[in-house]
């Protein structure tokens, strides 16, 4: 998969990816219009998202309606190098969930490509290339 990134205006910065376009932005306080996401949100936002989609799926295929159902992800910070050291995520049941379909939503939710991406450590190349015109 290859993505293509634009540097934009200010501290804006879009990915075309899959025939979208995403736009990113910097908060006021680093400098940016705070118009977008920045980058670090779209992270969060790619961790939950994909455990909401796995809980989704899960619900749609044992036929659990997932009305009512929603998720909240916290970070877990270090309080001495305010770096993210983890991720809570809480999913929210309506009563209408059956109790014996719980740990099996969690399952499915840990489930998350995302998160075992991350978890598997991947490597990352930076690499420089002089366009020839």
């Amino acid at each position: 998969m290859e993505l293509k990134i634009t540097l934009g205006d200010g501290k804006k910065v879009s990915t075309e990816i899959g025939g979208h376009v995403i736009t990113t932005d910097q908060p006021s306080k680093y400098g940016g219009d705070d118009s977008a996401p920045a980058p670090f949100d779209l992270f969060l936002a790619s961790i939950a998202t994909c455990a909401g989609f796995f809980v989704q799926s899960y619900c749609n295929n044992k036929g659990i309606d997932s009305t009512g159902i929603d998720l909240t992800m916290t970070t877990k910070d270090d309080a001495k190098s305010k770096k993210v050291i983890g991720f809570v995520t809480t999913i929210h049941l309506p009563p209408s969930v059956p109790a014996e379909a719980h740990a099996a939503i969690r399952r499915a939710a840990a489930q998350c490509t995302v998160k075992k991406t991350i978890m598997a450590q991947p490597e990352f190349v930076i690499e420089t290339e002089v366009r020839t015109q």
